[in-house]
């Protein structure tokens, strides 16, 4: 019988959250530990979305760990390549090469309560580990739309999220459905090299302006000689950000930020009637802002037609809307986004209960990180952690430093296992609908994807930044339960690369 080589810790995931722990554990010296990640190279989102114009909507110094900052910033909000560059660089310069292991999409996990371990099944060979760390992200999964007659188009056809560069959209008719952010990114990217640009709109954006700017050389010369004068940046961005989220919490002062986004289309778009068609109806936060210098400029041109009437069905030779006018196109581009956030990893905790079908309802984690009945299971990333306004990179930095505590906690009391209790979870969970109550997300007048059927959301935080990195900055022993069974025997077979 061949046996299964065996860990202290794997991690799902070499995206930002994935690695992010790596580096973390790596820094004390933790060498017992594997990343497990289904693709064929780090970077999760930056490498997955690679869409003309893709860049990162929030500050690049706010966009990058605390811990490893880049001084070398070319933009104030980099492009795609340049994060997963950092992304690269940090893999390597951190020793993380050596524990990942690609191409092992996770399928399946077991808490085996007799042995005390996980054995996690992957696409390239089973592992056991004492610990498992899910740094699963949420935006790498492209949804299309239920559009009856898709499959039928007879032209290209692609989801921005796995765009098609082989693909010349020069003098071409152009559909593009979807304006969330993918859409506000790439449209002005191609509008100039397609013949026509037609873009279905569902329902129109909240526009901030970007303010984009290079990032100069003697600006980046003072951050490598002056780390402080970086660090201090960087929380001149976090301030402002939490400002800006502390506006859209309530619809009482979203109208500060609406007044804002409404002069910036103004000053944008002449034409009264497209400008009816970009201002939206509802509240301000109520959906995802969008942050960009060029979209407007994009949807203004000529050449480009914001078509506002619904979507009936795809023909072979384009789309038909609601008033019966075909509109004929060569290529037919998907903006529509991603699996909602964040996904149930495929496991199975005490029990045998199945981690999606405990959360078929309503997503529940402790923190955003812990699940009752799951054992010596960590997510970064969880429930209740995105955020709208600022860096999600903070939320995982907080979530990395609780992990680490538990862990510590575990070895400390000598113990086999740390489960968190159902009771603490629940009055979390509970607080988190509580403080939701007359927020923009649920009274914003709209329907996003941060709302589930009953509701609420399991998707954001509802408070600050500060308020969740307080939250998760000393562990509370009595949040949860240990285990002290006798630990198993060490197998000393490597994982196979």
């Amino acid at each position: 019988m061949t046996s299964v080589p065996q860990v202290r810790i794997a991690i799902i995931g070499a995206g930002f959250a994935g690695l992010g722990m790596a580096m973390r554990l790596k820094e004390r010296g933790e060498h017992d530990f594997v990343i497990l990640e289904r693709s064929e190279a780090v970077g999760g989102t930056w490498r997955a979305n690679t869409y003309p114009g893709c860049a990162v909507d929030v500050e690049s110094h706010l966009y990058s760990f605390s811990f490893a900052p880049n001084p070398d910033w070319t933009q104030l909000y980099s492009p795609q390549q340049e994060i997963w560059d950092y992304q690269l660089r940090l893999a390597d310069e951190h020793g993380l090469t050596e524990h990942l292991r690609l191409s092992h999409e996770v399928l399946g996990a077991d808490w085996d309560e007799d042995a005390g371990l996980w054995h996690v099944h992957t696409s390239g060979g089973d592992v056991d580990t004492r610990f498992l760390v899910s740094g699963m992200g949420p935006l790498t999964n492209p949804v299309d739309p239920e559009i009856p007659g898709l499959e039928t188009f007879a032209g290209t056809c692609f989801h921005s999220g796995s765009w098609d560069h082989d693909h010349d959209l020069t003098g071409e008719r152009v559909a593009v459905i979807g304006t969330g952010s993918s859409a506000a990114q790439f449209v002005p990217e191609i509008a100039p090299r397609a013949e026509r640009t037609l873009v279905f709109q569902r329902t129109p954006a909240w526009v901030l302006p970007r303010l984009n700017r290079p990032i100069t050389a003697l600006e980046r010369a003072t951050y490598r000689r002056f780390p402080a004068v970086q660090r201090a940046v960087r929380t001149k961005h976090m301030v402002r950000h939490e400002l800006l989220g502390i506006l859209l919490r309530s619809p009482r002062s979203t109208a500060v930020i609406e007044f804002v986004c409404r002069k910036h289309l103004e000053r944008q778009v002449q034409d009264p009637v497209l400008r009816a068609k970009l201002t939206p109806s509802f509240r301000a936060g109520c959906k995802r802002l969008i942050i960009s210098d060029d979209w407007y400029p994009a949807v203004a041109r000529p050449d480009v037609d914001v078509v506002t009437d619904a979507i009936t069905e795809v023909r072979p030779d384009g789309v038909v809307t609601a008033d019966g006018t075909l509109h004929a196109v060569d290529t037919l581009i998907l903006g529509t986004g991603y699996e909602i956030m964040p996904i149930a990893d495929p496991l199975r905790g005490r029990g045998g209960v199945d981690l999606a079908d405990r959360w078929a309802v309503h997503r529940e984690a402790y923190l955003g990180t812990t699940v009752a009945d799951y054992p010596n299971y960590f997510m970064l990333v969880g429930p209740n952690t995105a955020t709208g306004h600022t860096s999600i990179l903070l939320y995982a930095e907080a979530q990395i430093d609780y992990v680490l505590q538990c862990l510590d906690h575990v070895e400390r009391n000598g113990a086999r296992s740390l489960t968190v209790r159902q009771e603490p979870q629940h009055a979390f969970s509970e607080a988190i609908r509580e403080q939701l109550q007359g927020t923009t997300w649920l009274l914003g007048g709209c329907n996003s994807w941060y709302l589930n059927e009953r509701g609420g959301t399991s998707v954001l935080w509802p408070g600050t930044t500060w308020e969740f990195t307080a939250a998760l900055r000393q562990l509370d022993p009595s949040d949860y339960v240990l285990d002290w069974a006798p630990a198993p025997s060490r197998r000393a077979e490597p994982l196979a690369a």
